[in-house]
């Protein structure tokens, strides 16, 4: 489930990211977030994106062609419109696509940001993650759920740091 760093995946984001601009809007904001956009961090790989769309208009006047371009709706997420790619039935991407006005207050960004600059941090959601594996593969919880409240600890402290309000970081 876990594999470790691929230096790759930087590549990947800018190709994927290039692609969602050629069928979506050349001018969207699009960043690498997710474990894959750590670097040094054992991730599952599938590369996340956050574009930045100016609302859900601006979403829904590309959803066509995104999808004649091989994105499919696809997510239990309710917070924010969110594609996914597969390549052979394996989800590869998944673009998560975030209002403007929202954009400074995503909590993916935030986290991605924070694991950066904190390698303390970085390395206790590391474990946390390899920990929600194990519980997953004994069947005793499902691997999101189990690293939610290290996420939770984490992205509170980084939005305090930024001068925002806690948030539940589960979007599904």
């Amino acid at each position: 489930m876990l594999v470790a760093y691929d230096p790759s995946w930087p590549e990947q984001f800018r190709a994927a990211a290039g692609q969602l601009r050629s069928h979506g809007d050349p001018d969207w904001v699009i960043e690498h977030i997710g474990s894959t956009a750590i670097p040094g961090m054992r991730a599952k790989p599938v590369i996340d994106l956050a574009v930045r769309i100016a609302d859900a208009e601006d979403f829904e006047r590309h959803r066509d062609a995104l999808e004649a371009a091989g994105w499919q709706r696809g997510s239990a997420v309710r917070s924010h419109p969110v594609m996914v790619r597969e390549t052979e039935g394996v989800r590869t991407h998944i673009a998560h696509f975030f209002a403007a006005a929202d954009w400074d207050a995503v909590n993916q960004r935030i986290l991605r940001d924070w694991l950066i600059e904190n390698p303390a941090d970085a390395d206790r959601y590391r474990h946390a993650k390899c920990d929600a594996v194990a519980a997953a593969a004994r069947g005793t919880s499902n691997y999101n759920a189990a690293k939610r409240p290290v996420i939770q600890e984490i992205v509170d402290r980084a939005r305090g740091a930024r001068g925002l309000p806690s948030v539940d970081v589960s979007d599904k």
